[in-house]
Parts: C-alpha cells; sequence; structure tokens
C-alpha cells in the first residue's frame, strides 16, 4: 500500500508555514492519541503516520526534499531509513516530535502542564477560610467593630514556617534529585509523576521540628478585629486579604471570607433597605382614625396619623427611616401596615352594642354591600 501524501495526513496545503503545520500536528496529535480512541483499532497507526508527517514537514531541509522527490528522498521511510543529510533516523525523532504535543495531550490526561525549570522549594498558598457572623437588626443598621476569634493554620514560630528543627534549611529529595517529579514508563509513553517521596515539594526535612512536626504550620486561634459597615445584609461576604491559612514552605497566606447572616427582628421585616412594620390597630381606631406612635430601627419614635376608615392592609410611608444603603445613596423608607383587629373574649354587653351598632352601620360598609350585590349577581347568572 503506498504512503499517502504528508500534506494530506495533517490536512494542510503545500504552501503551509511552520506555525500552521504545528498547529495541525497538535490537532491530529490530540484527536489520534490512543488513550482518546480505546475503540479505534487504526487510531495508533494514524497517529504514527502524524507523526511521520510532522517530524519531514517540521524541518526545512527536510521538507525541501520531500517536495521535490517525494517519499523516494528517505530510502524507506521514518521507520529506520537513511536520512537526507546522513545519519539514523529513529527514536529519538520521534521523541523530539512528539515533545512539541506533550504539554496539550497530558494536560488533559494527568490534569495539568508539566512543570518547568528545575526543582526546588514549592511554594503553596495557603487556603481560603469561611467565618459565619450572625448579627442583629440593629447593628446592621449602624455598622460595628466586632472581634473574632478564628481558629486557623499559622506558620510555626519555632521553626519560622520552615519545618525544620534548628532553622536548619530542607535537603534535595534523593529520589527525584529535587525536581518534586519523576518519570516512569506506561508503554508507548514515558510520563511524569508526583515524586512519592518528598510528594512534589522536591526537598525533604532530615530533622523537623518538634512543634509543627515538619508541617511549618500549627493550629491557633487568632482575634481579628473586623469593621461591619452599616447596610449589610443577609449573605454580604467581607473579604480580608491574607488572614486565611498560612501557605506550606513560605508560601502566601490565604483569604478569610466573613459571611454575614442578619437575624430577624421582633417588629420590623427587611426588604433591601426597606423596612416594614405591621401595626395591630383596633376596630373603632381604624374606623374613626387618629394618631398611633411608631417605633423605628434607630430607637426613636414616630407619630403616625391614620386615616379614619382605615382597612387592614393600608400603608403609610415614613420616608428615609428604613435601612441605609450599603454603597451610599441615602436610607431606604420605612412602611406602616394597618392590621385592623378583630375584638375577641366580648361580654355580654360588649355583644349587645356591636349588634346594635351593625343594625346603624349597613350604610356603612360599601365593601360588604358591594361583595352581596356581585355574590347575588352571580347566582342569578347561575340559575339562567
Amino acid at each position: 500500500m503506498s504512503k499517502r501524501d504528508y500534506y494530506e495526513v495533517l490536512e494542510i496545503s503545500k504552501g503551509a508555514n511552520a506555525d500552521e503545520i504545528k498547529k495541525a500536528y497538535r490537532q491530529k496529535a490530540k484527536a489520534l492519541h490512543p488513550d482518546r480512541n480505546a475503540d479505534n483499532p487504526n487510531a495508533e497507526a494514524e497517529f504514527k503516520e502524524a507523526n511521520e508527517a510532522y517530524e519531514v514537514l517540521k524541518d526545512a531541509e527536510k521538507r525541501a526534499a520531500y517536495d521535490r522527490f517525494g517519499h523516494a528522498a528517505f530510502d524507506g521511510g521514518m521507520g529506520g531509513g537513511a536520512r537526507p543529510g546522513g545519519g539514523f533516523q529513529g527514536q529519538g525523532d520521534f521523541a523530539s516530535a512528539f515533545s512539541d504535543v506533550f504539554d496539550d495531550l497530558f494536560g488533559d490526561i494527568m490534569g495539568g502542564r508539566r512543570g518547568g525549570g528545575s526543582g526546588g522549594r514549592r511554594a503553596v498558598r495557603g487556603s481560603d477560610l469561611r467565618y459565619n457572623l450572625r448579627i442583629s437588626l440593629e447593628d446592621a443598621y449602624e455598622g460595628l467593630q466586632k472581634t473574632i476569634q478564628v481558629p486557623t493554620a499559622v506558620a510555626c514560630d519555632t521553626c519560622s514556617g520552615s519545618g525544620a528543627a534548628g532553622g536548619a534549611e530542607p535537603t534535595a529529595c534523593p529520589t527525584c534529585s529535587g525536581m518534586g517529579k519523576v518519570r516512569a514508563s506506561q508503554g508507548f509513553f514515558t510520563v511524569e509523576k508526583t515524586c512519592p517521596t518528598c510528594a512534589g515539594a522536591g526537598q525533604i526535612i532530615q530533622n523537623p521540628c518538634q512543634s509543627c512536626g515538619g508541617a511549618g504550620r500549627v493550629e491557633k486561634d487568632r482575634s481579628l478585629s473586623v469593621n461591619i459597615p452599616a447596610g449589610v445584609e443577609t449573605g454580604t461576604r467581607i473579604r480580608l486579604a491574607g488572614e486565611g491559612e498560612a501557605g506550606l514552605r513560605g508560601g502566601p497566606t490565604g483569604d478569610l471570607y466573613i459571611f454575614i447572616e442578619v437575624a430577624e427582628h421582633a417588629l420590623f421585616q427587611r426588604d433591601g433597605n426597606i423596612l416594614y412594620c405591621r401595626v395591630p390597630v383596633s376596630m373603632t381606631s381604624a374606623a374613626m382614625g387618629g394618631d398611633i406612635e411608631i417605633p423605628t430601627i434607630d430607637g426613636g419614635r414616630s407619630r403616625v396619623k391614620i386615616p379614619a376608615g382605615s382597612q387592614s392592609g393600608r400603608q403609610m410611608r415614613l420616608r428615609g427611616k428604613g435601612m441605609p444603603s450599603l454603597r451610599g445613596g441615602g436610607a431606604g423608607d420605612m412602611l406602616i401596615e394597618v392590621a385592623v383587629e378583630t375584638p375577641v373574649n366580648l361580654t355580654s354587653k360588649q355583644k349587645e352594642l356591636l349588634k346594635e351598632f351593625e343594625k346603624l352601620s349597613e350604610e356603612n360598609n360599601p365593601e360588604s354591600s358591594g361583595f352581596l350585590k356581585k355574590m347575588k349577581s352571580f347566582w342569578e347568572s347561575m340559575k339562567s
């Protein structure tokens, strides 16, 4: 069976530049990788074919020879024949070609790209911490300065966070020579794995610190003063940079996130910066109207006029008596909602008076009269 044209294999034109060739090969290598094509028996052969094409076309000298003489320029191809300039074409050239896309392939397979450069201490950032803080509605209105106790891991004072006793420096791991990774062969490929001896640190501690056991961190409660701004509400998140868990091996400290929960109030309900206050009003006061005294969230008092004939659900507004806005812009309003209260446990005298009152007030209940008319009309329409 004759060999396919290398340009056809990579699906590029003969005028493609070096970047286009490399990009095409990467796409092919990803798509044809045997580990991703377990159900395709031709994947490995096609993968090798793409590698062979790339090995020729990426090299200007080989490409020129191929463009002029085709496959005959290599006297048997990439499997072990002579190269245009002499010498032997073997596994070393395959590894060279494959290394161009190693990161792309194993970035997905191994969960990340290869580490580069030499080993050494690999600092690890400390974890972020969460602290749930419950405050009253009054505190949310005024804002407050609060001291909290945060249990966290802090840098060990004895070893200054190094994990080694007496301030000694860690030594290079003998297994990975300080690289933090070791190479292992897995069938067709050679891959890198985290060093099992040093867990990727690249160094080991010969004499661990007695205070922290070599971890470089100890558990400790810290007192922090937190500024809670006025206007916070449940779900507000406050970030304290650098107040989280200490990093490993000198790594940066994480952050502390304080999540606010505002407790329910006995008198007020909140919706954003609007406060609601449901005020029970006697039946006579709602009928005749009058003034009532209302508490406000700042501890003050306000007098509110109840219009005569007020029904349950009627609202009056007190401007600027609600919650302050967290980002400025003034305070919201407070809405007073009337709840007309029906008397209970009536005495005989009260019942007599109410019956007499009902007889005298048949024309004073427009909503009831209107409902009766609608009900009567409904029944008549059903009969017809």
